[in-house]
């Protein structure tokens, strides 16, 4: 009995003697200071940090056969130098994918969306079928809720399911799709803290979550400023304050260098027509009641056109530029590409921005079933391709695109997979991948810079 506790005791204290040399050599295989990352500065790239850290954790739980301890470090720093050579080749992969981000090409993008893990509740995938203003009309079509997770308030169904745009790995997933597009800037749909849209929730506070992911990426964020409750004058001054206060020292934060070489952050104003030219004056003119001009929270204000008359009142106004955002030719003066050479000069008349946007087609019959003639067929990216040659004929300093994520009215370019429920069969990129509208928009980013180069020649 004494001879086998002997023996016992002989064994642990060999493999404690085994585990200190082992860690020994694994201390030997590096420095403390030198990191698989940070000598690269590649911190915009998260996914690289992740197989950083899983390399780290595959080192380890090594272990060895018998034989001496040179042989097991060579053995290991063998490994170490294959892992730093693997690592080295993903990155070199992921850059090439990864486009450079384009400035000068803005999306609108969309944080209202909400499943039960993260949020309790469906929320906008289950859109109410909006009715006609007539009711005669309205009688014709269905009503009611739509019906998530195989139901959903769109035409199309996103690769990424009916996410939570809390989910913070759909947003990396969409920071890497946009930057993977060459876009540059996401124009962020933005209610003032506790508002929303009649069918969501508040959602001001994902802003720092978003802007974070979006600096990972180099992209920028601008805010798209929806037609919140009382908008006017005194509570735009005041809720421009809050945003430029609360966000404008982030570095995701945009920022837009004039011709008079002024730097300044933008706003999209959407429904700008709603509110009457003599109140935006106050805010916008430099001897208005309210004014914002010179002040540490001046901007770039882009209002929404949409008919032609829209034009004059938005100079009258006061405001810095105009944009058409709907993505559906002919539907509105603003939105009919053949209307852009006369915006075009009017805005450079004027002094304005004209900021056209496209778009890859429209279809809103899932949450307007009574809107099918306003549906404008993608046409297996013609309908996008003529879009952006339309734009670029005008030669505007940016170029919006109608959007990343706005699925209720099928103007989205994020991934989408065909589906088939017993109830619906969605629409789809085929025979195209899910990425064919990201890669359309990065093939027009690279067009685009290129044309920019001759312009400014």
């Amino acid at each position: 009995m004494a001879r086998f506790h002997r023996r016992t005791c002989i064994i642990l204290l060999l493999f404690i003697l085994f585990i200190c040399s082992m860690m020994m050599a694994l201390k030997t295989l590096r420095p403390d200071t030198a990191g698989f990352g940070d000598p690269f500065g590649l911190g915009l790239l998260p996914e690289l940090q992740q197989r950083t850290t899983l390399l780290g954790n595959k080192h380890s739980p090594l272990t060895a056969a018998n034989g001496d301890s040179v042989t097991h470090t060579n053995h290991l720093h063998s490994i170490a130098l294959n892992s730093i050579k693997t690592s080295m080749a993903s990155v070199r992969k992921m850059e090439e994918e990864l486009s450079s981000p384009n400035y000068n090409f803005h999306v609108f993008y969309y944080s209202w969306f909400g499943n039960p893990q993260y949020d309790g509740k469906y929320i906008h995938w289950n859109h109410p079928l909006v009715p006609h203003w007539d009711s005669k009309i309205a009688n014709n079509y269905p009503k009611g809720r739509h019906n998530p997770p195989d139901e959903i308030a769109s035409s199309f169904y996103p690769e990424l399911g009916t996410y939570s745009s809390k989910d913070p790995s759909v947003i990396e997933a969409h920071m890497q799709q946009m930057r993977s597009a060459s876009v540059g800037v996401i124009a962020l749909s933005w209610y003032p803290p506790g508002m929303a849209d009649e069918n969501g929730e508040p959602a001001e506070d994902l802003v720092p979550l978003i802007m974070d992911n979006a600096h990972k990426y180099n992209l920028k964020v601008t805010f798209h400023i929806e037609p919140y409750k009382d908008r006017d004058d005194r509570s735009m001054y005041s809720n421009v304050k809050y945003i430029v206060d609360k966000y404008g020292g982030h570095p995701a934060f945009y920022r837009h260098k004039t011709s008079t070489g002024r730097t300044l952050p933008m706003f999209y104003v959407y429904d700008s027509y709603v509110t009457i030219p003599e109140i935006w004056a106050n805010l916008l003119t430099v001897s208005g009641s309210q004014s914002i001009r010179n002040t540490p929270y001046d901007g770039l204000f882009i209002a929404l056109l949409v008919e032609e008359k829209h034009k004059h009142e938005i100079h009258r106004s006061g405001f810095d530029g105009i944009y058409t955002y709907f993505a559906t030719n002919g539907f509105s003066y603003g939105s009919s590409h053949h209307n852009w050479p006369s915006l075009k000069a009017f805005c450079d008349s004027s002094n304005l921005m004209f900021i056209p946007s496209v778009g890859p087609g429209y279809i809103d019959t899932s949450i307007r079933p009574w809107n099918n003639h306003n549906t404008r067929n993608r046409v297996n990216g013609k309908y996008y391709e003529t879009a952006f040659s339309a734009a670029l004929l005008v030669r505007p300093e940016i170029i919006s695109i109608t959007s990343f994520n706005e699925w209720h009215e099928g103007t989205q370019i994020e991934k989408a997979v065909p589906k088939k429920t017993g109830q619906v069969t969605y629409l789809d990129y085929k025979p195209h991948k899910p990425t064919m509208y990201l890669e359309l928009t990065r093939k027009w980013s690279e067009k685009y810079s290129k044309e920019k180069e001759q312009w400014l020649m």
